[in-house]
């Protein structure tokens, strides 16, 4: 599902390149769960926009359900990310001036998706992250692990190959976190494969592989146990 072979990166600082990715080797099969971890300034949110086709790499190739992401116009970038790509932010990301089912409609919106398919469709993921009954709430109205479930089923609405989700426990509580986690585990045994940039240990462990970062290359991955 995911290829990534001598995936480097840097960023010009004044006259002087930062190499931020450092050759980086990464295999992530279809319907994996994994973790991705790493202090700060190891490189993990970088890998993760390129990714999530925000972001370009200098050299190496990556591989995406067998496609070369390498070189692409915005146009491009932008049906390859509607194509196969979800997201889910540590700030869940949602419109004020939305209710839950409008926020989880809305990428079928920009598809051009008619209102009552895109509402119908947004009714059936609220359901199944528990908040049908919200489906009207604004977000003003909800805590942050309601938040978090809404930005789950918008993430899935377009039917993406891959979960991208960076610190998507960072805003919560431990009791939060590990229900959010339960809803990822639940989409993961449905096929989707998922990864989640996470700095929480308890909540890496609760994935299927952790791939850890540092100075911008993997120093170590760890197979979990099944819990």
């Amino acid at each position: 599902m995911i290829q990534l072979k001598e995936i480097t990166k840097s960023y010009q600082v004044g006259h002087r390149p930062l190499p931020v990715l450092k050759g980086i080797n990464m295999e992530v099969e279809q319907g994996e769960l994994v973790a991705i971890m790493g202090s700060s300034g190891s490189g993990k949110s970088t890998l993760l926009n390129i990714l999530g086709i925000l972001d370009s790499y200098d050299n190496g190739t990556y591989h995406l359900s067998d496609t070369l992401i390498q070189s692409l116009s915005e146009k491009q970038a932008a049906f390859y990310r509607n194509r196969f790509i979800g997201f889910v932010f540590q700030s869940f990301n949602l419109l004020s001036f939305k209710n839950a089912m409008e926020n989880v409609a809305l990428p079928l919106y920009y598809q051009k998706v008619s209102r009552k398919k895109r509402n119908m469709k947004a009714l059936e993921l609220l359901e199944m992250v528990g908040l049908k009954d919200w489906a009207d709430h604004m977000p003003s109205e909800m805590s942050g692990g309601q938040k978090q479930r809404v930005a789950i089923a918008r993430s899935l609405i377009a039917e993406p190959k891959i979960i991208l989700a960076d610190e998507p426990t960072g805003a919560l509580d431990s009791t939060t976190s590990y229900e959010v986690m339960e809803i990822f585990k639940r989409v993961n045994d449905a096929g989707k494969t998922i990864l989640i940039v996470t700095h929480e240990n308890d909540i890496a462990h609760k994935t299927e592989r952790i791939i850890r970062l540092h100075d911008g290359v993997i120093i170590d991955e760890e197979v979990e146990m099944p819990q």
